[in-house]
């Protein structure tokens, strides 16, 4: 933060919100801000609740991840604000100026997603750093959080086992990793986390690259006659374990440490512990199997590794020797979250040894810690110059929505590349428009039917207020994910819910609380016109008021 505008070194490990605030009252003590800490989501609703965000004249956006912008910005359309959005990504920046029944929004139009690794690239097949930061990457979610969130999901819901069955090709693997986490290699001490960590280092860097020259010997040729191993397959070498070498043993000390902290056990940093309690492992000799299927190609679909039958046998025999929730009262994992930025948590450390020992198998250079948290913490140093440009361009936009009054040819989104160098300006995309029935309405994604009157009207009165209204006929309402009424209710269902007020019914229907700071709801209707019930009519939502008239 320290190369920044608004941060000095010392004002690490403090809120950027607050130091930023502060610095700007340095700069011009006639501005007033408020500071805020908290987050804004849809857990902090309480707090950025109507009340506040009807009290907005404009949102201005300053955010680093896509869910957060899109939350931002559903919330700016909600409440019919006008927002100012941006980003900066190295050199590149762009501004985005969101204008209330005026122009789109920024969910209506998406940039294209990442270019993904082929997964058998990733899991046989890696030729580059980032491919094998990407698999260190993966295993460390794998076996850190996805399995002790599953394994705390076994302990606590009577219905895990069951759901998994009806996941074909996640029930063996998901089972696998239980029994390993609650039966065969649950620990007691470190010292039993460090043999399961010399175990993993024997699978991933010795066993699993066996069996893939096993399954594809250096002289095999391909059905062209060229070499198999050629091109972008690199043919790999086995590693054997020497706790000597600075690598191996900074792999065992780093999952050993992290599987300790999954169960609560104390950890260590002491070499010479580790190097004696992993020389003194007695590792079983491995021999390739025959039989064992990997895909080869990225449109290679390749049949799983055993039959159906030993699949659901082992299956069987791993679901008996796992212990019940009743027998584990009380004991849970904890689940790790990947942290980049504290250097002794193991979780670099654990990224950096995995990728450099998987390049090292694969004959790839290898990459110190600060360019693997770099790659794996997906980091792009931030510059001052993209900064200062497109706060420049946002500021622009502002001055133009305090004016008003102006056209969406007024207002520019802009895009930059310093790097090469490239500037583009365009007028903002309109809001599509839809037609609503035979009447010809149009409406936006800016428009809602507002629903206040005065009261809680119950279903009936709420469907009447269309019908007399707006001449639909609904025919369905849903809030949420939940189907508050449909044409094909049961007849009786229908009689007990049309004298109900909306709020109680959604309540009793999602089973949840309405939230205390909100006092609208939104519903999702299906209608049909009046004198045309055999065609649906595309409606906006409806932004009801049930409390504080």
């Amino acid at each position: 933060l320290n190369r920044q505008f608004l941060f000095r070194p010392w004002d690490v490990t403090k809120s950027k919100s607050v130091c930023a605030a502060a610095k700007v009252k340095e700069m011009n003590p006639g501005v007033h801000i408020d500071a805020h800490t908290d987050k804004v989501g849809e857990d902090t609703e309480d707090i950025y609740s109507d009340t506040f965000m009807e009290s907005l004249t404009g949102i201005c956006n300053a955010l680093d991840n896509v869910n957060a912008r899109l939350y931002v910005d559903s919330r700016a359309v909600y409440y019919n604000k006008p927002l100012l959005e941006s980003g900066t990504l190295g050199t590149k920046g762009n501004v985005q100026v969101v204008v209330p029944r005026m122009t789109e929004s920024y969910a209506s139009s998406r940039d294209p997603p990442e270019k993904s690794i082929p997964v058998c690239t990733l899991k046989n097949f890696p030729n580059q750093i980032e491919h094998t930061i990407q698999w260190a990457r993966d295993t460390f979610e794998g076996l850190f959080k996805q399995g002790a969130e599953d394994s705390n999901a076994y302990l606590s819901q009577a219905d895990f086992l069951q759901k998994l069955e009806q996941q074909p090709g996640v029930r063996r693997p998901t089972l696998q990793q239980l029994h390993s986490n609650l039966v065969s290699d649950r620990p007691r001490t470190l010292e039993d986390c460090i043999a399961w960590a010399r175990m993993r280092f024997e699978e991933y860097f010795n066993n699993t690259i066996q069996q893939l020259l096993f399954n594809f010997p250096l002289d095999m040729m391909t059905a062209s006659g060229t070499p198999f191993w050629s091109g972008p397959k690199r043919p790999p070498q086995p590693q054997s374990f020497d706790s000597n070498d600075e690598l191996h043993l900074g792999f065992i000390i780093a999952a050993a440490n992290l599987r300790a902290d999954m169960y609560g056990l104390k950890g260590s940093t002491d070499p010479a512990f580790f190097k004696k309690a992993a020389d003194a492992i007695m590792v079983p000799k491995f021999v390739p199997k025959r039989g064992v299927k990997i895909q080869a190609n990225e449109n290679d679909n390749t049949a799983d590794n055993s039959g159906m039958d030993d699949d659901d046998a082992e299956c069987e025999r791993l679901t008996k020797e796992l212990p019940t929730s009743s027998q584990l009262a009380g004991f849970r994992l904890s689940p790790i979250e990947f942290e980049k930025d504290d250097d002794t948590n193991f979780h670099v450390a654990f990224i950096t040894a995995t990728s450099n020992l998987r390049a090292r198998n694969y004959k790839i250079a290898e990459a110190d810690a600060l360019r693997t948290k770099q790659i794996a913490g997906k980091i792009i140093p931030a510059i001052a110059t993209t900064t200062a440009l497109v706060t420049g361009l946002v500021c622009i936009e502002l001055m133009k929505l305090v004016c008003g009054d102006k056209k969406i040819e007024d207002y520019k989104n802009g895009f930059a590349n310093l790097a090469l160098p490239f500037f583009a300006f365009s007028e903002p995309i309109p809001a599509p428009k839809t037609k609503m029935g035979k009447t010809g309405t149009e409406w936006t994604l800016w428009d809602r039917f507002e629903v206040n009157a005065g009261k809680d009207l119950t279903l009936k009165e709420f469907i009447d207020f269309f019908k007399t209204k707006h001449k639909l006929e609904v025919t369905m309402i849903s809030s949420g994910v939940s189907i508050i009424y449909s044409f094909f209710t049961a007849k009786k269902k229908l009689e007990e819910r049309m004298p109900m007020p909306m709020s109680k019914l959604v309540a009793e229907i999602s089973k949840s609380d309405l939230p205390a700071s909100s006092n609208y709801l939104t519903f999702e209707l299906c209608c049909t016109e009046i004198d045309d019930d055999d065609e649906d009519v595309e409606v906006p939502p409806v932004k009801y008021r049930w409390r504080n008239f």
